[in-house]
């Protein structure tokens, strides 16, 4: 991995400014691969100060330089300028995101082609900002709404898409005319650090995106509680969601979360089985389970659910894992020691509470796998609603299969969860289809589908998984205020 020409030099710096600089107390942090344990590259730890330089330099472009004088047209030149470039490194950044987090190269191969798709429509969107006439009672009164960008935002990403994460928080940011802090995962820092730089590329203004790497701890609650911030937006698990909330409080911060998930994938007697059963192993597996829409709650009808189980757990050990630089490996490693060791802790307990394993179970430590953090797919039998594996986000490749008897059922059961980011439902019934959508609480119901995502489509959650939504013209009103402008006729 050497070889790759971003992991080569010195140690990378902050983005402030336009600027590549050292964090000011001149530490760093270092990024090594889950499959091999290869150190990779090193790169700055920002802290507080370096948030205060961000923020600043951010702030100052928001008012002054060239960036308020942008037109919409500017805007979408701009955002097309950085979508090609992103097609034309479009192999770096896909090699990054494998080598830095686990995840299979023709996994992310696949999205950097859909993130440059995802950059074009925020092109699009950039000319499409719009207001409203109003009708007031009075008749000597005109008045309209106009909107403006919210200001500065500030965005703390996770490590399960680097370059996904970051280009969801870049593209609306650049359309909308705000200004950007980006505080990317600890564990996967390279892929937003050459956006930042191919961002400079392609033309946007020093200090309308800048990237302060280092730890949540850290950088991450200076970004949070930093009153120089007028959004925040937090992708990433509830427990840390809930911190941001409470220290964004006292600034009064607009906050954009998207959380954590206990997604139930529900599989009716009258579906195409065959069907439900790849995609039980897609909806559960996919980044080895490292998704927070993960469908890890998969319940079946009774009366086909032991035969379903053993299709899902046939086509899960099909499944070829690996290093995920190799083209055929299907799943890549867990991203770190600590999550191999969440998910291996979740396994125990739910052995210890009665379940057992049709399929994984267990760490891979021999050959290929000595040195990196692999865990296989795993389908759990004799699950119950009530263990913590069922109940909680393990953020790992570990599937619980829970029959159920009728719809009334698998409704309450599926609704019983703070979660509610996904649901899956297969059934061959139209009238079901509509019925069980409209009772299942969640941001997104995929019916006889599941994770599709396209960037004119909101995406969010509902209760504990957050509140906003990303995508699609909502995505944009996350950036915008509405300014009511009156004017007397008379």
């Amino acid at each position: 991995m050497s070889m790759h020409p971003f992991l080569t030099g010195s140690p990378h710096g902050l983005l402030i400014g336009g600027k590549r600089v050292p964090a000011r107390d001149g530490q760093t942090l270092s990024s090594h691969n889950p499959a091999t344990g290869e150190h990779l590259a090193d790169f700055a730890r920002g802290g507080v100060a370096d948030i205060d330089d961000a923020v600043a330099a951010a702030r100052s472009a928001f008012e002054t330089g060239p960036w308020p004088a942008f037109t919409p047209s500017d805007r979408q030149a701009l955002l097309m300028r950085l979508a090609d470039l992103v097609e034309r490194d479009a192999e770096q950044f896909a090699l990054l995101d494998t080598i830095d987090m686990g995840s299979p190269i023709r996994h992310t191969r696949g999205s950097v082609a859909m993130l440059v798709d995802l950059l074009r429509y925020y092109a699009g969107m950039a000319r499409g900002i719009e207001g409203v006439t109003a009708n007031p009672s009075a008749a000597d009164m005109f008045a309209c709404t106009v909107k403006e960008p919210v200001g500065v935002c500030g965005a703390i990403i996770p490590w399960n898409g680097p370059l996904w994460a970051s280009i969801l928080k870049l593209g609306p940011v650049l359309a909308t005319g705000c200004t950007l802090v980006l505080k990317p995962a600890e564990d996967a820092s390279l892929a937003p650090l050459l956006l930042g730089q191919l961002a400079l590329e392609a033309g946007v203004p020093p200090g309308v995106f800048n990237i302060v790497t280092g730890l949540g701890a850290e950088a991450g609650a200076a970004l949070a509680a930093h009153p120089g911030v007028d959004k925040l937006a937090f992708t990433g698990s509830d427990a840390t969601g809930r911190a941001i909330m409470a220290a964004a409080a006292g600034t009064l911060k607009r906050v954009s979360l998207e959380l954590g998930g206990k997604s139930p994938n529900i599989v009716f007697a009258d579906a195409d089985l065959d069907k439900a059963a790849q995609m039980a192993v897609v909806a559960a597996f996919a980044n080895s389970g490292q998704v927070c829409s993960a469908g890890t709650r998969l319940f079946v009808e009774r009366g086909v659910a032991e035969d379903f189980a053993r299709a899902v757990a046939s086509h899960a050990s099909a499944l070829k894992l690996g290093n995920g630089i190799d083209p055929e490996v299907d799943l890549g490693p867990l991203v770190s020691a600590r999550q191999l060791a969440r998910v291996s802790d979740y396994m125990a307990e739910a052995r210890a509470e009665g379940a057992g394993a049709v399929c994984g179970g267990a760490r891979l430590e021999d050959d290929a796998f000595a040195n990196g953090f692999f865990f296989p797919p795993t389908v759990l039998s004799g699950a119950t609603d009530t263990m913590r594996a069922v109940r909680e986000e393990i953020f790992g490749p570990i599937l619980a299969v829970l029959p159920f008897d009728d719809e009334d059922e698998v409704v309450t059961r599926a609704n019983a969860t703070p979660f509610g980011l996904g649901a899956g439902l297969w059934t061959g019934n139209v009238g079901r289809a509509h019925r069980m959508a409209k009772r299942l609480r969640a941001g997104s119901v995929w019916v006889n589908c599941y994770n599709a995502i396209d960037p004119a489509v909101p995406s969010g959650g509902v209760k504990a998984s957050g509140q906003g939504r990303e995508y699609g013209k909502a995505h944009l009103e996350e950036h915008l205020e509405t300014k009511s402008l009156w004017i007397a006729t008379d």
